[in-house]
């Protein structure tokens, strides 16, 4: 998927056309990653901000930030509004199980005593750490939040979000003289952020089992 965005960035059509397809296949991408949490929605952002920084026009960082910030809300809406039907639901749901199937027990944990702490201002923190969204989601979904009161702190950390990624685009974009450059950059940023934490989870629980381990390589589990 990055490869394509890579080659069509270098082969560019003109602005009008950039216009017409690329806003609608932004809002798109970014909803549609929003409900399918696998889609590099980061990446694709900060892409069009590039894009859009060297455009003629001078609202297109503001057309890429409104749709970002739009097809992002909704599509967390979505989410949690499938969500609460698999909690409401004695069976459960697909949508529900499949983000229980995306977050350990321990994650879910300290979602769950953040939100306890800060209420809904931690969902603008979840959006702006690479997979935090989810786990904090699904603590909002058995604590049976709202969706009205869900809602009003995911639009914050959609806004934030999608400023984040675009002044990470804006970044790339400034830095070198074509497009396709700055996406390269762009894109190469967003992944490197986004693998940080989980590098960072693994180093914690390697330094974990190896504090549970006792001589000859058995862990205390084991015994």
């Amino acid at each position: 998927m990055t490869g394509a965005l890579l080659a069509a960035v270098r082969d560019l059509p003109p602005e009008s056309t950039q216009q017409a397809v690329g806003y609608p296949s932004l809002f798109l991408l970014v909803a549609l990653g929003a409900l399918v949490p696998v889609v590099p929605t980061g990446a694709i952002v900060s892409s069009a901000a590039v894009v859009a920084f060297h455009q003629a026009s001078p609202f297109s960082l503001l057309v890429v930030f409104l749709l970002a910030s739009a097809a992002a809300f909704l599509g967390d809406l979505a989410l949690y509004w499938l969500g609460r039907r698999g909690v409401r639901s004695r069976n459960g749901s697909r949508r529900l199980d499949a983000l229980r199937a995306r977050v350990t027990a321990d994650r879910l944990a300290q979602a769950q005593e953040r939100l306890d702490t800060h209420q809904v201002s931690v969902l603008v923190l979840s959006r702006l750490v690479p997979a935090g969204r989810i786990p904090v989601m699904l603590a909002c979904l058995l604590a049976r939040m709202p969706l009205r009161r869900f809602a009003r702190g995911d639009a914050a950390a959609c806004l934030a979000w999608a400023a984040t990624y675009q002044l990470i685009g804006i970044l790339g974009g400034s830095l070198f003289p074509e497009p396709w450059q700055g996406v390269v950059a762009a894109v190469g940023l967003t992944v490197l952020i986004s693998a940080v934490p989980a590098v960072w989870r693994r180093l914690r629980g390697g330094g974990r089992r190896g504090d549970g381990e006792r001589p000859g390589g058995l862990r205390h589990e084991d015994a």
